[in-house]
């Protein structure tokens, strides 16, 4: 969706500014880049837990030193730098979570607990930007990705106040589209695109840990602005809102947020805030095709959803980029 063009020196309330330079982002234009996302069923889930009952006879899992009761832990894995060349190699004998050890079974096991898993680069000089300046850009990205991600206020279903307020209003599209999901959403304003909300009627949390495994870069962009591009993976486990519910579900949510820092002297910005110009997920474990701003997270005894049209896919192989293919629709996961 292309940005409505404003008129040279155009203010977001449609006044006019002293300077005639080019509008917030570049001379043309464009709205921040809102690629949809996949939804990921649960399906091939169920199918798979089944399986490890079946091969493994006489319980072999609890013999093993390293099952999630045994208080053995996992080595964490150390903060990512680059992709990684292939996905995490699965488990002989996948453990079952449970309340105590919702990971247990999974790659997160090793991941870094919430926003300890945000690791921003050290800063260097970008443009006309101080080393000291990029790293408190670096900072508030981080922040967004915080606000956004693992407020347990935002993930209730709360409005996001302090990410909303990262933004750069004089990017009055995007302002506009996430307001308009967070009040009424569809699948044209869908809230999910940036934040991971959940119903509280619904799920809740297992436990208070959100485990998180990604990266962020910078580099200089068009015109010398400051880009920085951020990919994460958010590991949630859920149990179902109902009193005395034991059964946990894990929801994976992987976000690509791009970033930009525009020179103020050439480009109309609000001095502290960020400019979107990109953001694009993944969901594992979600009823595909609902649309009304929250997560749904799928368990053993949930009603079968939308036929799944795309292809198979791991949400913890971070190897491979996300392509943001609006035609991809939904497929299945083979964990979650």
């Amino acid at each position: 969706m292309k940005r409505k063009p404003r008129g040279t020196g155009g203010q977001a309330d449609g006044t006019e500014d002293w300077w005639t330079g080019p509008a917030w982002r570049d001379r043309d234009r464009r709205a921040a880049r809102r690629r949809r996302r996949i939804r990921m069923g649960a399906g091939v889930v169920v199918a798979a837990g089944a399986a490890v009952l079946v091969l493994n006879p006489g319980d072999i899992r609890a013999k093993l030193p390293w099952r999630p009761d045994s208080g053995v832990k996992a080595a964490p894995l150390p903060p990512e730098t680059a992709a990684p060349s292939a996905a995490p190699a699965d488990e002989a004998f996948p453990a079952t979570p449970t309340l105590k050890a919702p990971f247990a079974g999974s790659p997160a096991v090793r991941y870094a607990d919430g926003a300890a898993g945000i690791v921003p680069p050290d800063a260097e000089p970008v443009g006309r930007l101080s080393k000291d300046e990029v790293a408190g850009v670096l900072r508030k990205a981080k922040e967004l990705l915080v606000e956004a991600n693992l407020n347990p206020r935002t993930l209730r279903g709360g409005r996001p106040t302090a990410a909303l307020d990262l933004v750069d209003p004089l990017q009055p599209d995007v302002r506009e589209d996430l307001e308009a999901g967070l009040s009424k959403p569809d699948r044209e304003h869908d809230p999910l695109r940036l934040f991971t909300r959940f119903d509280p009627h619904e799920v809740r949390l297992a436990g208070d840990v959100v485990k998180t495994r990604g990266r962020m870069t910078f580099k200089e962009g068009r015109d010398g602005a400051l880009a920085v591009h951020a990919d994460y993976t958010f590991v949630y486990p859920v149990v179902k809102a109902a009193a005395g519910a034991s059964e946990v579900a894990r929801t994976v949510v992987r976000r690509v947020v791009d970033i930009e820092i525009n020179d103020p002297r050439r480009f109309q910005v609000t001095p502290g805030k960020l400019a979107l110009t990109g953001y694009d997920s993944d969901f594992a474990n979600t009823a595909c095709e609902v649309y009304d701003g929250f997560l749904h997270p799928q368990f053993s005894d949930s009603r079968a959803g939308a036929v799944a049209s795309g292809p198979a896919v791991d949400p913890y192989d971070r190897s491979k980029e996300m392509t943001g293919d609006p035609e991809a629709g939904c497929g299945t996961v083979t964990r979650t």
